[in-house]
């Protein structure tokens, strides 16, 4: 992150907080979560000005034979250590969709808790995304099929294949999502 000054004359800054360098270029180091409350899909993603730089990508997983307590803090405690080890700017997860079996949704709900503490207790932005917000961006098209979206991710990412398993092709295109929002802002909310 850099600080520079701002010499706008409609600008009553002295001094701009940001992730734009000298030179033009920004970056912004996203965290992407698919929750879930068996399978946990996370992206950790590079935007930079022009395109996007993947680091990692994958799933946390917990058994079933555990006690729902334990579990959530397993993702809790998972999602604080991909976040000091690389140290993202902001977190992006999937908004919860309505659900028929109101047990799942209720699981999937409480990961979300905990995913959302983690990033909050971290100091990260937390943004949310409707599934339909997450194709629209990555496909431009809000009712794409996941193979349309897994489709579009490897191309925008430059993936040797499609990535696998379907929760960390997720997470891939929340954090491309995002990349875009931020894009399109050049930040959100307060940036600037």
């Amino acid at each position: 992150m850099s600080l520079f000054f701002c010499f706008n004359i409609f600008s009553d800054c002295d001094i701009i907080d940001s992730n734009i360098s000298l030179n033009g270029v920004w970056n912004l180091r996203i965290l992407g979560i698919d929750p879930g409350l068996a399978t946990i899909g996370y992206a950790v993603v590079d935007k930079e000005t022009n395109h996007f730089d993947v680091l990692e990508y994958g799933v946390i997983k917990t058994s079933a034979d555990k006690k729902d307590t334990k579990r959530l803090e397993i993702i809790h405690y998972n999602i604080e250590e991909l976040i000091k080890e690389f140290k993202p700017e902001e977190m992006a997860v999937e908004e919860l969709f309505f659900n028929k079996n109101v047990k799942t949704a209720i699981a999937v709900g409480q990961a979300r808790g905990v995913i959302l503490l983690a990033g909050s207790q971290a100091g990260l932005k937390v943004a949310e995304y409707t599934p339909l917000q997450i194709k629209q961006a990555v496909v431009g098209y809000g009712r794409a099929d996941k193979n349309q979206v897994q489709q579009m991710v490897k191309s925008l990412l430059n993936l040797a294949e499609l990535p696998r398993p379907d929760d960390a092709a997720d997470a891939l295109a929340v954090s491309i999502c995002h990349g875009h929002v931020f894009s399109a802002h050049s930040g959100w909310e307060e940036r600037l």
